[in-house]
């Protein structure tokens, strides 16, 4: 990934500037040559670079965004772009990014004031207003309410949901990490914060999802667990006989392409391909029997064979040597346009984390959840649960801009929402229930594909049982 300053430095020695959007596509593409092909291609009276300067782009309608039409374009998550961290520095950095870039979204309906002046001021103690920061920790009190310590640049400050309050409800969901604006008033001792209202990131209101104009077709499926002895071979082998005629031009694949080795105790006694490199080579021959028409975009999942530390690289070279030519291997998460429709593609490991941070969450019913990811702006919210989380200089997992699809896997049960005109899909399996599943009382729904059409954006649940 280029650095961002390096592009603009490179832009304004030819005495241009260059529009925002064109330095978060040069810093994801990470290839300078692509600069130089700009400058050289561009006419010499330009003053600012926009998108439209960039070949084989095609601008939005709101020129906020841009495409490849009709090739699929990588918007964000092109193998390498996540890179790698880890050091003390690395954490701070990765959250200040997270706290900066969200806490801008939030900012935008208000202006908070800093913690530090909140508490310093005593005309605060009198009249209402909004602070903005980290959810450090939450928690019961004795008398039933909800207490949630909130955390910016300049000082930490406790803030109460009076259970007796219509915000009681926004406290109840609040989960560690998350970025949040709390309107309300400050004690007169200065000690604690009242909430009255809570004000997340959150998809606006108003958010339109942009449409193709012209005809296409996608197709979205996860954890197809090649290898397991539960996978459904005839099933996939119906889906694999219906696309051969289907007029669909992408297949997305959000995740666990395989089984695994050693992902949990006792996996090999559940394996009919015991060897990592030949569970690769069984689904590379797979999706070699699919038309070559298509484009399929691949991301990794859990039992894939990168980092478990999301971002997730894309699958190494060496594992996908007998995979066919038409298929492109991007990170976990990874934005993807189809057309100029944008598709998140997260594999979904955090809705764990959800599920046991929110009352009442349950697998059955994911939509809340991945709801909750957007009107959090962020796929992992919460830092140190069961998803692990490998920091950097960027946050990887914010989510912005707004796609027009979301699309998740991991708990093995179909799933179709829509959160303010965006599309939440979590695709089901090709795997019927583990034994693991079984112990957990979870029943998966699989051998189901989800059909996208780009023009209307409208959802067709096929089912290959």
């Amino acid at each position: 990934m280029l650095d961002t300053r390096t592009i603009v430095h490179r832009f304004l020695e030819t005495k241009m500037q260059v529009h925002p959007d064109v330095v978060r596509y040069l810093a994801e593409q990470g290839d300078p040559g692509l600069i130089e092909t700009i400058i050289e291609s561009i006419p010499k009276d330009t003053i600012v670079v926009s998108v439209k300067h960039i070949p084989g782009i095609i601008p939005d309608r709101d020129g906020s965004r841009f495409s490849a039409d009709p090739r699929c374009e990588v918007v964000k998550g092109n193998n390498g772009a996540s890179g790698y961290g880890g050091t003390v520095t690395d954490y701070v950095q990765y959250f200040r990014d997270r706290y900066n870039r969200l806490g801008s979204i939030v900012r935008s309906r208000c202006t908070p004031v800093p913690i530090e002046g909140l508490l310093r001021n005593s005309r605060y103690r009198e009249e209402t207003c909004t602070v903005l920061g980290l959810v450090i920790e939450t928690r019961s009190t004795t008398n039933g309410h909800r207490m949630a310590e909130l955390e910016d640049p300049s000082g930490t400050l406790p803030v109460l949901f009076h259970k007796g309050r219509p915000v009681f409800s926004d406290g109840e969901t609040l989960i560690p990490d998350e970025v949040i604006g709390v309107r309300g008033t400050l004690s007169g001792d200065g000690r604690l914060f009242f909430a009255d209202q809570v004000l997340r990131p959150d998809v606006p209101i108003n958010h339109a999802p942009f449409t193709s104009s012209e005809p296409g077709s996608a197709v979205l499926i996860s954890d197809i667990h090649v290898g397991s002895d539960t996978f459904l071979e005839n099933a996939w082998n119906r889906f694999s006989d219906w696309l051969d005629d289907a007029e669909v031009s992408y297949l997305l694949i959000a995740g666990d392409l395989v089984d695994g080795i050693g992902v949990y105790p006792g996996q090999e006694h559940e394996l009919t391909i015991a060897n990592i490199y030949e569970q690769y080579d069984a689904l590379g021959a797979m999706l070699s029997s699919l038309p070559s028409r298509m484009v399929i975009v691949i991301s990794p999942g859990n039992h894939d064979v990168v980092r478990a530390a999301e971002p997730q690289p894309a699958i190494p070279p060496e594992f996908v040597g007998r995979f066919p030519k038409n298929c492109m291997f991007v990170e976990n998460p990874a934005l993807v346009s189809l057309q100029g429709v944008m598709v998140q593609m997260y594999h979904g490991r955090s809705i764990d984390d959800l599920i046991s941070l929110v009352p009442g969450a349950k697998y059955e019913d994911a939509s809340p959840m991945i709801a909750g990811m957007l009107q959090r702006r962020h796929l992992a919210p919460t830092y140190g649960k069961r998803t692990p989380i490998a920091p950097g200089r960027e946050d990887h997992l914010v989510i912005d801009p707004v796609p027009e699809v979301l699309h998740t896997g991991h708990i093995h049960i179909m799933g179709i929402s829509d959160y303010r005109g965006t599309l939440c899909v979590n695709a089901g399996t090709w795997q019927s229930q583990t034994s693991f599943q079984k112990q957990m009382n979870i029943n998966p729904t699989p051998a189901r594909a989800v059909q996208l059409d780009l023009q209307t954006l409208k959802p067709t649940v096929l089912d290959f049982n």
